[in-house]
Order: C-alpha cells, then sequence, then structure tokens
C-alpha cells in the first residue's frame, strides 16, 4: 500500500484513521521524510502504543496523535496533499449506537449519496475520508471485502466511482489471512480525490507473496461500476464451463428470502392468537431447519409460521378483519411499525413472503449450502435462498439436480467472512457449474 504512494506525488501529510499502534504510519514516515504524520485513534491504549512508536522511530517531532474517533476528527486545511492509509477498525452494525447511524444518513446525504444503517464502521470511514479530503488527495485502505457486494455496500461503492476517485481494488482470499488469525477476505482499494477516472483496476491474490503492485488486474469500465451492484465478479476469472455443464443461474433463478423486519412480531407466536390461517405460511426461519431435514422437507408440521398480511386489509372477510386489527394493535405496541424495514413496504403489515421456492439452499455456514427439495411449498426467510427454475423442470429433474448439489458443492466459490463463515451470495450461487438438464437425466449416482 505505501509502495503504492510511492508511485504518487509526494504526500505533505499522512493521516492514519484508526492508527492502532500506528504500523502504518511508521512505516510512511520512513518513506516521506518530510511529511506530517497523524495518527487518530480512540483507545487511549493504542494511542500510548503509537506515540510510543513514533517516538523511538525518530518521528515525535513531526508527528500528532489525537485521541479521538475519526469520526469526528477534523483537520487543519493544508495548501499540499494528505495520503490517507491504514486499516479502519471491523464493527458490525449491530454494535453502532443510533446517533452514528443519523451522522452516517446525515453526513451521506450532504454529499449526494445514500446510506443504510445496516453498514458495518468500516463504511462510517470511507464517508468520513470524503468528507475531510480535498482535491489531489489519495489513499490506500485495507478493509473486509464485505462492501464490495452487500446492499448497504453500495455507499462505499458509490463514494469509490464518485468523490474518491478509485483507482483499483485488489481482493485478499481468507487462507492469506490479510488480517492475521481470522479467516476473512479483505479489500485493498486506492483512490485519488477530485477525480473521475474511466476505469478501475480489480485483481485477487490467495497469498500475501503474491499482492504485488496495487493498480493492476482487469479493467473495469467506470460506467460498468456505476451500473452494477455487486463487485466482487471483477476479480475473478472463471474458465469456461466444460463441455455438458452450465451456471445453475442458466437453470434456475436464485432469491434470498423475505427480510421481515421484527421476527418477533412476523413469526406466529401467543401475540398473533386468533388470526386466520390464510395469513399463517409454514416458512424457513432458522438454517437448522434445512440442514436437519435432509435431501426432502415432506412436511411442514415443524415448522412456525409466518405472518403475511395482504397489502390491502379490504379484502380480508369482516370476521376476519377484526382479528387482524386487534394483531396490529399489538404489533404496533411491540414497535413493528416504526422498523427500518416496516417504515419502506408498500404497507407496513405486509411482509411480501415470495412464493414458494421448488428448491431451498442455506447459504452461510461453515460447511457446504444444504439443498433440499420444497415438497412441503414452505415459504422461506433471509436465512435461506430459493432457486425458481427459469422453466419448468419435472419432478424428476428436480429430485437429479438437487441430488447433484448436495454430493457436488463445495465452500470453494462462496466468500469468507470474519469467524470463516462463508456466504453464497445469490449472484455467486447462480455461477455454480451444474450439468445441462440432459446430462442430469443421464447421471445415475
Amino acid at each position: 500500500m505505501l509502495s503504492w504512494a510511492q508511485s504518487q506525488p509526494a504526500p505533505d501529510r499522512v493521516v492514519d484513521p484508526g492508527a492502532g499502534s500506528a504500523r502504518f504510519l511508521v512505516g510512511a514516515g520512513r518513506r516521506f521524510p518530510d511529511a506530517r504524520l497523524v495518527a487518530v485513534e480512540s483507545d487511549p491504549l493504542a494511542a500510548l502504543a503509537a506515540r510510543a512508536n513514533l517516538a523511538v522511530s525518530g518521528m515525535a517531532g513531526r508527528s500528532r496523535v489525537q485521541v479521538e474517533n475519526f469520526l469526528d476528527t477534523r483537520l487543519a486545511r493544508l495548501a499540499g496533499r494528505t495520503l490517507f492509509v491504514g486499516n479502519p477498525p471491523y464493527v458490525r452494525h449491530h454494535l453502532i449506537p443510533p446517533a452514528r447511524k443519523r451522522w452516517l444518513k446525515d453526513e451521506a446525504a450532504a454529499l449526494g449519496v445514500r446510506a443504510s444503517a445496516l453498514a458495518g464502521l468500516h463504511a462510517y470511514f470511507f464517508l468520513a475520508i470524503a468528507k475531510l479530503s480535498r482535491p489531489g488527495d489519495y489513499g490506500a485502505l485495507i478493509t473486509s471485502a464485505e462492501w464490495l457486494d452487500v446492499n448497504y455496500g453500495r455507499l462505499v461503492r458509490d463514494l469509490f466511482v464518485g468523490q474518491l476517485g478509485g483507482r483499483s481494488v485488489l481482493v485478499v482470499e481468507p487462507r492469506a489471512e490479510p488480517f492475521p488469525g481470522t479467516a476473512a477476505t479483505g479489500a485493498i482499494s486506492t483512490f485519488k480525490v477530485g477525480t473521475s477516472p474511466k476505469k478501475a483496476y480489480f485483481a485477487s491474490v490467495a497469498q500475501v507473496s503474491a499482492i504485488g503492485e496495487l493498480g493492476t488486474g482487469s479493467e473495469i469500465a467506470r460506467s460498468r461500476l456505476v451500473r452494477e451492484a455487486r463487485w466482487s465478479d471483477f476479480t475473478r476469472t472463471l474458465p469456461k464451463p466444460p463441455e455438458g455443464f452450465v451456471e445453475l443461474g442458466e437453470i434456475c433463478r436464485v432469491h434470498r428470502g423475505q427480510v421481515t423486519g421484527a421476527n418477533k412480531v412476523w413469526i406466529a407466536g401467543p401475540h398473533s392468537a386468533g388470526l386466520p390461517r390464510r395469513v399463517l405460511f409454514p416458512a424457513i426461519t432458522k438454517a437448522r431447519e434445512l440442514f436437519d431435514c435432509g435431501p426432502t422437507l415432506s412436511d411442514d408440521r415443524h415448522l412456525r409460521r409466518v405472518i403475511d398480511l395482504p397489502p390491502d386489509l379490504a379484502g380480508l372477510e369482516e370476521t376476519e378483519l377484526e382479528s387482524v386489527r386487534k394483531f396490529l394493535g399489538r404489533a404496533e405496541k411491540m414497535g413493528a411499525k416504526h422498523g427500518y424495514v416496516a417504515r419502506h413496504r408498500r404497507s407496513w403489515w405486509s411482509v411480501g413472503l415470495r412464493s414458494p421456492a421448488p428448491i431451498l439452499a442455506t447459504y452461510m455456514a461453515r460447511r457446504p449450502p444444504a439443498f433440499v427439495l420444497n415438497r412441503a411449498s414452505a415459504r422461506h426467510l433471509n436465512v435461506a435462498h430459493g432457486l425458481y427454475p427459469r422453466e419448468r423442470l419435472s419432478d424428476d429433474m428436480l429430485i437429479r439436480l438437487v441430488k447433484w448439489l448436495r454430493r457436488s458443492v463445495t465452500l470453494h466459490g462462496g466468500r469468507v467472512y470474519a469467524g470463516g463463515l462463508t456466504k453464497f451470495e445469490p449472484g455467486e450461487m447462480e455461477r455454480i457449474r451444474v450439468p445441462t438438464p440432459p446430462n442430469l437425466l443421464g447421471d445415475q449416482e
């Protein structure tokens, strides 16, 4: 990362957001002997270590350690260039207080981009840099690679193609341990603020020794970056499927299950007593339900029911409407009406379950996905994917496809997150190579 920075005009100031013990800053100080060094670190103990490291490296006179949250940092105006370099902290949205989430949305709106309250903390750091930086500044950050594909990552992707002037992304696969001791996929991104490059470079490596020079790899046009919502595909060069095989996506569309926004409300229980049976749908609400049922889900009696009311309640019978109104009163008291997901639905009370998928699949675990034939016509929440054939498949064909997927799909092809969890996004599952239907029929295994 610092070698890439050396290929740019020398900075007048180097800022390490979330500096920790200042390893990046000390390295930058050695390469840029005339630059002022600014470490921003909210942990007082880490800040003390940073001061010590800068001092013993002979850089105390030109460095400053600011003990504060980087999101609150104010940098002095500078006539020259600032280099932002480092490893912003990884914190999931569950641990970020509501006031910070409001800050994220307000600051993003001020820059003309949208932000999600589901964003991890590293997205906040990209936004803070976009806010603090000036044309001519540049940077290199290593973060979790989540932002390349997840919905909340749209904020980072928009900043990359917009204010930050993104130049390159290098994905570091988890077995290289970009974050020592943590099985997670890393992404090194470089950017030059105030520029609008017509293309960016994407690449991936499986070993740290293979990182080489940043800013190389596949050239992806800016117009394509703006158009497409998932970027990890840009780092992969997949060989053509062998003869007799196609990508699963040519046979089936893969859709993640519905988000309720408040499972405690929308999964039936004592609070929903009296609701008409026709608004209660047996559904997969836990991945374990698919792991435990084997290749076929034949019975829905053990499944919980999800409440899915119609958007227009006028279609209900009068006797049904009375019980529904009582339930909605209880749901409001439980906070269901004011949740993020409910506020963005056509009608806050209508979950909008998808139709039953002929095949269901888990998508996040430390084991390969479980593919299950859905004979029970169960619905699915966002703990599972549904596979919907693009053209009608016979029951025999569905059985053969499930059997082939169960014995052939490994963890390879998914995305690895902190803790070793492997996740298959819908697009990644659609890229699984499977035999063509005629070859499935000829498979006697």
